[in-house]
């Protein structure tokens, strides 16, 4: 860039015909070059962003639908004691019945969601967390199963099955929760992160 240039006169004091600048050894003619502070040039940057593609939020979508089904059995006792909560469950009866009319459908769904996709090292992480997330969570849903059968409540009304009712109903609905949660966030391409869950499926992969 070029410089600017300040030229020094010598200047006359108004009182004599001395200039002010006399005790400088300038000439008359001289001139003093001061540079200009170079301008550095604005950088601008841009960021970028990637969405998640379609299929891999489908992928991530359909993940969550397993833990999901496994634990509508967990809510029979809050539809008896509330049927019109089973009407929001209607349009997911046909595909829940074709779901349950494939023999061992959840051991295979289970065990194709985990090598199909998990273990699928082609696959984004993105896929591959939410699909070990609901793996987890699908894990995790056998626990009260378990309980239930080692405890033995019993069929009367005592305590013992009060618990076992309001423990059912606890895990129905939180899974219920991390279902919604899990589909919105898949669908704004963003991770979903299931508190107890998220953890246990990040050191898996």
């Amino acid at each position: 860039m070029a410089s600017m240039c300040i030229s020094l006169q010598p200047i006359l004091n108004p009182r004599g015909s001395r200039p002010l600048l006399h005790s400088l050894s300038f000439p008359r003619s001289s001139t003093v070059s001061i540079p200009c502070p170079s301008r550095k040039r604005a950088v601008t940057t841009r960021a970028s962003y990637n969405p998640t593609p379609a299929t891999e939020r489908v992928i991530a979508i359909a993940s969550y639908a397993l833990p999901f089904f496994n634990s509508l059995q967990y809510g029979r006792f809050l539809f008896a004691q509330y049927p019109r909560l089973g009407l929001l469950m209607e349009p997911v009866f046909p595909i829940l019945n074709l779901y349950r009319s494939v023999p061992y459908a959840s051991f295979v769904a289970f065990f194709g969601l985990y090598l199909g996709v998990v273990r699928n090292t082609s696959l984004s992480r993105y896929v591959r967390f939410n699909a070990m997330q609901a793996v987890t969570l699908d894990v995790l849903l056998a626990v009260p199963v378990l309980l239930t059968r080692i405890l033995d409540p019993g069929q009367g009304g005592g305590f013992g099955m009060k618990a076992m009712m309001w423990g059912h109903t606890g895990v129905f609905v939180f899974s219920s929760m991390c279902f919604v949660y899990g589909v919105l966030s898949c669908l704004v391409g963003k991770t979903p992160y299931i508190p107890f869950v998220a953890d246990a499926a990040g050191r898996q992969l």
